[in-house]
């Protein structure tokens, strides 16, 4: 988990997502889901920037 962000490294979820994942609908999760791309933008942000670039 990221301490900045309180988002999931792996997979961008919070701690309560995960927990729940399994009881959502697969509306819930499609919400989630769609959140998905701006929550990794932020753990890059939080890492300091593009964590895929290379040396």
């Amino acid at each position: 988990m990221d301490t900045v962000t309180n988002l999931c490294v792996g997979c961008g979820r919070t701690l309560s997502e995960i927990a729940d994942w399994g009881s959502m609908t697969d509306a819930e999760r499609a919400a989630v889901r769609n959140k998905l791309p701006e929550r990794r933008e932020l753990l890059k942000a939080a890492a300091g920037g593009d964590e895929t670039a290379g040396p």
